[in-house]
């Protein structure tokens, strides 16, 4: 993918297009990319004691049994990365292999999920920093300052390039990690050893169905999901990554895997610390009350700078993972042209990049301003876990379609490429049609919102823009090996 160039002048060679920098990062900083778009400490935060509830402890196996599907989907990714290796990725495949109309509403909806999710995260920034240096949490200009200031950080860095967003997404992730981490495993210990408060580990615990049988299955899954969504961002840069069609989709399940381990570890050692009661009646602050029941106002202040770096980290790979999404649909067209220009200076998106941060300080300072539509914008935050769904479903489906032929070759390709997909997309299905027989009426016509935007774009696209893209080949793998992209 290339911008386009200008005239040539007369006497002098045309000025080579801007392209995104090859070979920039290795499998293990793309690993990272994708675990902090999933921003751990502070999904462990928003949900240790909603799932501790959901679940009725049975927290961790819920965990686990989520990662099962995720891994499948994972390797869908993977696969489908061996054909076709860009950016636009889900939106590429998806329309190449099944329909190019459905191809832009995948991308539509990646862009949307992903805008939201960051969104979600610049929003839990704010209340730990405040409280780290002691100021009122709740100050709305305090938020939005401190919001802003991060969103143009993470933008500039995103700018600059993708080793310094690898780089900085390394140290965010290595003293968050270790935060996290050593605080379950003290939770762990102090769980262990029956200290005066907390609640007892049983072995209901490692089950799904927790205490006594009285976990939800389907209302733990819906926030695994939540927990999970992100990993595929290391699908994104793919372009950028050295051996961009094989070691993007080792990230891809590297960093399911890891998760699975943080995920499930982080709740096992953390939500038996306090009781069940104190643990609902500060679930708004879960982590940071653990953190202080196990060490005091001092170690919550540490959590808290965790949650923070989790927050900062997952707004940054935001930028930088939506920016490429959006480059990679401009190419071809079916968003704005300009978006899809890569400056020569620094190898990256720019203008897709800035459009992004722009849009995302715009719709956080709505939410923090106008307190009127807080409830409908949580609404629509509320069903994020949803649209990666619908997008890790379709996914799932490209695969299959694209390698059809190849489901007889053999029995590993009849079950890596046909079965387990459809089984994972299947348990995705039930899982977001659960989901919305659950949620409120305001949050299904939110979906119903983002899809008819989706829809308008897509006719834009088509007639307005006159996107060659939905007139692409359906390509398809052959019996025998991986077809060229």
């Amino acid at each position: 993918m290339t911008e386009p160039t200008g005239p040539a002048v007369i006497g002098r060679a045309p000025a080579p297009a801007g392209r995104l920098e090859p070979d920039a990062i290795g499998v293990t900083q793309d690993t990272v990319i994708g675990m902090a778009a999933s921003a751990p400490a502070a999904s462990v935060g928003l949900t240790l004691a909603s799932l501790a509830a959901a679940a009725a402890y049975g927290s961790g196996a819920i965990i686990i049994l989520m990662a099962i599907p995720m891994l499948v989907i994972a390797n869908a990714y993977r696969r489908l990365n061996m054909w076709n290796a860009n950016c636009g990725a889900s939106f590429e495949w998806v329309g190449r292999a099944i329909d190019p109309y459905l191809g832009f509403m995948t991308g539509w909806l990646m862009i949307a999920a992903y805008v939201l999710g960051t969104i979600s995260g610049v929003e839990v920034l704010a209340p730990p920093v405040l409280a780290v240096f002691g100021s009122n949490s709740t100050s709305t200009w305090g938020n939005v300052a401190i919001d802003t200031s991060l969103a143009v950080i993470m933008l500039v860095i995103a700018v600059i390039g993708i080793k310094i967003t690898a780089r900085t997404q390394a140290g965010l992730a290595a003293i968050e990690y270790v935060i996290l981490i050593g605080f379950a495993i003290a939770g762990l210990v102090a769980v262990l050893h029956h200290r005066a408060g907390a609640f007892p580990i049983t072995k209901d615990w490692f089950s799904p169905a927790g205490i006594g049988g009285k976990g939800s299955v389907i209302s733990g899954f819906l926030i695994a999901i939540f927990m999970f969504t992100g990993w595929d961002g290391t699908l994104y840069v793919n372009e950028e990554v050295r051996h961009r069609r094989t070691n993007p989709g080792r990230a891809a399940i590297l960093a399911v895997a890891l998760l699975a381990v943080i995920y499930a570890f982080s709740m096992v050692g953390l939500q038996g610390v306090v009781s069940p009661a104190k643990l609902q009646n500060n679930s708004s602050s879960a982590l940071t009350f653990v953190a202080q029941a196990l060490g005091g106002s001092g170690w919550a202040k540490v959590m808290a700078l965790s949650i923070a770096l989790s927050a900062i980290a997952s707004t940054g790979t935001g930028i930088v993972l939506t920016s490429r999404i959006v480059y990679g649909m401009a190419s071809h067209r079916v968003l704005p042209g300009f978006l899809g220009n890569v400056s020569r200076r620094f190898a990256t998106p720019v203008a897709a990049s800035v459009a992004v941060g722009l849009l995302i300080i715009a719709i956080t300072w709505v939410y923090l301003l106008a307190t009127s539509v807080q409830t409908a914008f949580t609404d629509v935050v509320n069903e994020t876990a949803q649209l990666y769904s619908v997008f890790y479903i379709l996914t799932a489906a490209a695969t299959i379609v694209y390698y059809r032929r190849r489901l007889a070759a053999s029995v590993r390709d009849a079950l890596l490429l046909g079965i387990l997909p459809v089984a994972a997309a299947a348990v995705l299905g039930w899982i977001v049609i659960e989901s919305l027989r659950r949620s409120t009426a305001p949050q299904n016509w939110s979906l119903v919102g983002i899809v008819g935007v989706g829809l308008l774009l897509m006719l834009v696209a088509r007639f307005g823009l006159r996107s060659s893209f939905f007139r692409v080949r359906r390509e398809s793998s052959d019996a025998w090996g991986e077809s060229p992209s």
